[in-house]
């Protein structure tokens, strides 16, 4: 079995980092027409772009921050006014911090409920008119929506929200042929530092003995964006190693 995204036409948040740099890239192999947004100009986005413009198609790498709901429509109409219409719908953009609960604040609270809940919300909600029969929704969620993790309060709150969005959504939007799903990552290394005691610990947990990495993430979202997930809706699907 093999991929078919060539001339898909697919949007991504946040999607010059990490995880969701993988998966711009990993779209852009497979075929597809990309769209990608970042928060803030600097080499990361410019890099991608390079990278994108030696792939070929038609890629696109915008800024936009989905936590304001006046750059989601502007993002959005630049999807209508680009391409005029949408198969995949990629939500990845997020936002973290550790900060004990009673020190949370309510714009720190809304920061980040705002970046990784309401702001995949509004992309879909926005984008809905340009979304046909067979189109497919991937929210990237976290593995601690289920199992929590301290100083990670609003972060998991906003998570365990996205998969409730993801469930209603694809019950909603299954009539018309549209699918939802969640991938839950667990400990990714995406490249930042992590601290020698926390891979251990990471290593000990995990049954595969490692974290994973940034494609094996987006494989999975590759999958669920292809008709080979024709079937697959409402899922959470745990990519972590056998934590």
């Amino acid at each position: 079995m093999e991929l078919r995204l060539a001339g898909k036409k697919a949007i991504v948040t946040g999607g010059t980092r990490g995880i969701g740099r993988a998966i711009v890239l990993g779209l852009a192999r497979a075929g597809a027409d990309v769209i990608t947004c970042h928060r803030q100009e600097g080499e990361a986005a410019e890099q991608l772009a390079m990278e994108l413009k030696e792939l070929g198609g038609d890629h696109h790498v915008i800024r936009a921050d989905v936590g304001r709901p006046e750059e989601v429509e502007r993002l959005v109409e630049e999807c209508r006014s680009r391409y005029g219409a949408l198969d995949v719908i990629v939500n990845n953009a997020g936002a973290i911090s550790h900060i004990p609960f009673e020190e949370l604040t309510a714009e720190e609270w809304r920061r980040v409920v705002d970046t990784n809940l309401t702001g995949a919300a509004f992309v879909v909600g926005k984008a809905l008119p340009l979304l046909g029969q067979g189109a497919s929704i991937v929210n990237v969620g976290s593995r601690v929506a289920t199992v929590g993790v301290p100083l990670r309060a609003h972060y998991t709150a906003a998570k365990s929200g996205l998969i409730g969005l993801t469930r209603s959504l694809a019950k909603e939007l299954g009539p018309q042929g549209i699918r939802v799903n969640v991938v839950a990552p667990g400990p990714v290394d995406t490249g930042m530092d992590i601290p020698a005691p926390v891979r251990e610990r990471y290593r000990n947990l995990i049954a595969l003995g490692r974290l994973g990495a940034s494609e094996e993430i987006a494989n999975v979202v590759l999958f669920l964006a292809d008709d080979l997930s024709s079937f697959v809706s409402g899922e959470t699907i745990h990519v972590d190693g056998g934590i």
